[in-house]
C-alpha cells in the first residue's frame, strides 16, 4: 500500500495545478486523504460504486474512479468540479495514483527484492533498507537452493514449490529468475557451528521438494545447494555457488538429484580451468588418441576399477572375469596412454584427465 503522506502530497500537487478538489477513500468509503477543507461524506456512494463493474462514473456532480492494482481495487478517487474539467483531472489523477501503486508495490515487493538481491542489482544500503521494510531479518543464516526441471514451466513449478512448504513456509522465499529453474532462499534453523546438521536440514528440504514435484508428475528434478551465509547481503554468493553446483553436478554427477557446493571436490577446480589449458593437458596425456574412442568394455573396466579403489581382485570379481583378464586390459590401457592405473599417481592423473574431457564436452555443447 502507498503511504498516506505520498498520497496526500500527490493529490495536493494535482489540486494546486487544476484547482479541483480530490478525495481518496478505501473501498468502504472511509477517507484516506483529501484536499477538501471539510470532506463530504462519500461513504455510501463509494461503496455502491466499488461494488459495481464500472471503472468510473458520475453521480451527484462528483466523478468516481477506481484505483486498482491488478484485479483488486485498492482505492476510490472522488473528484468535484465542473463536469468536463473534473473528469479530465480525475482521469489524469487516477492514472498517476495507479502508477504510484505499481511502483510502490514493486519497490517493496518481496519477490522483486529477492530477485534483485540474487542478481546483485542492489546497493548495500538498499539491501538493508528494503530488507527492514519487508521485515526480513538481516543477520539470519540462509542458504540458496536451485530446483531445475526439464520442462520450462517455471511459474507452475514456482507455485508448486510454495505449496510444498505450505503454512510452514514462512522461512522459505520462492522465486524464479529464469525459465529453467526455481530459486528457494531458505532460512536455516539449526546451529551454524554444526555443519553436518546444517547439511542435513538443507538436504531434507531438497528431498521434500523433489518428492512433492514427483507427486505432481514433474520428474527428473535436480536441486543444487549453495553454501550457507550469515547475512542477507551475501545471499547472492550462495546463489552463485548453487548455480556452479548445478553445472558441475550435471557434468560429473548427472545421476545425483541433490548436489551441494560443499561436495563438488575436484570438479569445482576443473570447472574453473580455461579451455586452452584443458586442451594442453589432454594432448599431453592422450597425444593424438581421442579419449572418446575407448570401447565400452574398457570404459566399464576403468569405472569399476576406480569404484573399488584400485583393487584388482574385487574389480575382477564384480566384472565376473579372471584376474589375469583384468590385468591384460590394464596393460593394454597402459600401452595406449602410458598410464598404469595400478599406480596411484597414474590413476589420479587418468581420473582427472577423464573429468577434464567431460568438462570440455560440456563447455563445447554450451557454446553451441
Amino acid at each position: 500500500m502507498i503511504s498516506n503522506q505520498i498520497l496526500q502530497n500527490t493529490i495536493e500537487g494535482i489540486t494546486s495545478i487544476s484547482r479541483t478538489e480530490l478525495c481518496v477513500t478505501d473501498t468502504e468509503g472511509r477517507t484516506v486523504v483529501s484536499t477538501y477543507v471539510k470532506t463530504p461524506d462519500f461513504s455510501e456512494s463509494v461503496k455502491e460504486f466499488a461494488a459495481s463493474p464500472a471503472d468510473s462514473q458520475e453521480s451527484n456532480g462528483n466523478h468516481y474512479f477506481k484505483i486498482a492494482d491488478g484485479p483488486r481495487t485498492e482505492y476510490v478517487l472522488v473528484v468535484s468540479g465542473s463536469a468536463d474539467n473534473a473528469y479530465l483531472v480525475g482521469k489524469m489523477a487516477a492514472f498517476q495514483l495507479k502508477e504510484l501503486l505499481v511502483a510502490y508495490r514493486e519497490r517493496f515487493d518481496k519477490d522483486n527484492f529477492i530477485k534483485n538481491l540474487l542478481l546483485d542489482n542492489l546497493l548495500l544500503v538498499d539491501i538493508y533498507g528494503r530488507a527492514r521494510k519487508l521485515h526480513l531479518s538481516i543477520n539470519a543464516r540462509r542458504v540458496v537452493l536451485i530446483a531445475e526441471t526439464p520442462a520450462a514451466r517455471e511459474f507452475a513449478v514456482k507455485d508448486m514449490v510454495k505449496d510444498c512448504f505450505g503454512a510452514s513456509g514462512e522461512k522459505e522465499i520462492v522465486t524464479a529468475v529464469d525459465e529453467n529453474s526455481v530459486v528457494i532462499v531458505k532460512e536455516l534453523q539449526g546451529d551454524a557451528e554444526d555443519q553436518f546438521a546444517e547439511e542435513e536440514e538443507v538436504k531434507k528440504s531438497a528431498a521434500k521438494i523433489i518428492e512433492y514435484l514427483n507427486k505432481e508428475d514433474i520428474k527428473d528434478v535436480r536441486i543444487a545447494c549453495g553454501a550457507p551465509v550469515d547475512e542477507i547481503k551475501d545471499v547472492s554468493r550462495s546463489y552463485k555457488e548453487a548455480k556452479v553446483a548445478l553445472d558441475v553436478g550435471g557434468i560429473f554427477s548427472p545421476d545425483r538429484q541433490v548436489i551441494s557446493y560443499r561436495e563438488l571436490g575436484i570438479g569445482r577446480l576443473i570447472y574453473q580451468l580455461p579451455m586452452p589449458l584443458c586442451q594442453m593437458f589432454i594432448d599431453e596425456i592422450f597425444g593424438d588418441r581421442d579419449p572418446e574412442e575407448f570401447d565400452e568394455e574398457t570404459v566399464t573396466t576403468i569405472n569399476k576399477f576406480f569404484e573399488n579403489s584400485l583393487n584388482v581382485s574385487e574389480t575382477s570379481r564384480q566384472l565376473f572375469i579372471h584376474r589375469n583378464t583384468l590385468v591384460y586390459r590394464l596393460d593394454k590401457l597402459q600401452k595406449n596412454t602410458g598410464l598404469d592405473l595400478r599406480i596411484f599417481d597414474d590413476a589420479i592423473t587418468f581420473k582427472i584427465a577423464m573429468m577434464v574431457v567431460k568438462y570440455m564436452k560440456f563447455m563445447q555443447a554450451k557454446d553451441f
